[in-house]
């Protein structure tokens, strides 16, 4: 819930703390934000665009992929992460940047029964499931390319999964000797339909590019490979296709031609990589 992370929460305007007045949330300043009916409330800028957000279309599908099941093993990676890294701290925020529909955060939250968890999205659609996706998430609409809406040193862990990464901004709201855990794709991920279907494909250098970006900010500190084979329907694959950033870029008739084609169901590979990062003291 909102009020569970409001002690967190830092005005996206002035960066001073804000506080509830109602229905809405409030800094010294004056500046104001509302708090949505469905649970979430945007701390954008005023002049912040959200045309990079996911679809409504885009978060139907991830909501429906993600409930199957079929990325459960990188859930319980995570979670798995999370627990080491929290150590025996029994309290305190989880934020997740970029946290969709906050199917990995709930994951998270249930290993870490004493924490709170700040799902970050610029997706209001996505975040109007977040905010219902567990009892200890609350949900806030912002740029992750812009400063955060958190407190400095507000986060002892922060989660990052197929997500944009603003190196500077997770250094400052994460406390000294803070943890980013970090999901990204390898190269062989979902490689069968990428050849199949012309989808985008992730290059090989991507995890030492990710490193290199980060590098002045957090030191890693562990990396470990989950992989696994997944067996799609035809209507799991439209829908896995649909749910990620190649819905940007795929033409619908191409794609129905080249489905038609696949076997039913098709072994398709899942890899990522589930990386740890510590802020320095």
């Amino acid at each position: 819930m909102l009020q569970d992370i409001e002690p967190y929460l830092a005005c996206p305007h002035c960066a001073q703390d804000l506080t509830r007045h109602e229905r809405s949330l409030r800094c010294p300043a004056g500046h104001s934000f509302d708090l949505a009916k469905q649970g979430y409330v945007s701390l954008l800028a005023g002049d912040a665009h959200t045309g990079t957000g996911d679809t409504a279309e885009m978060v139907a599908a991830r909501a429906d992929f993600l409930a199957a099941g079929h990325y459960r093993p990188i859930a319980d990676a995570l979670a798995e992460a999370a627990a080491a890294a929290a150590g025996a701290d029994p309290e305190g925020l989880v934020a997740d940047l970029g946290a969709g529909t906050g199917h990995y955060l709930a994951h998270v939250l249930e290993a870490l029964p004493g924490r709170v968890g700040a799902a970050l999205d610029i997706s209001k659609y996505a975040l109007r499931r977040a905010a219902k996706a567990h009892p200890r998430i609350g949900a806030v609409v912002c740029d992750a390319w812009r400063p955060l809406p958190l407190r400095d040193a507000s986060t002892d862990l922060m989660l990052n999964v197929f997500a944009p990464r603003n190196g500077p901004e997770i250094r400052r709201v994460l406390h000294p000797g803070g943890t980013l855990l970090l999901v990204s794709p390898t190269a062989r991920h979902l490689r069968e339909l990428v050849s199949a279907l012309g989808l985008l494909s992730v290059d090989e250098d991507k995890q030492r590019r990710i490193d290199e970006k980060l590098g002045p900010y957090l030191t890693p500190v562990d990396q470990r490979s989950v992989e696994f084979t997944l067996r799609l329907s035809a209507q799991d694959v439209r829908t896995v296709v649909g749910m990620g950033p190649s819905a940007w870029h795929t033409d619908p008739d191409r794609l129905a031609a080249a489905l038609a084609e696949l076997p039913e169901p098709v072994e398709v590979t899942a890899s990522v990589t589930v990386a740890g990062y510590r802020r320095s003291v």
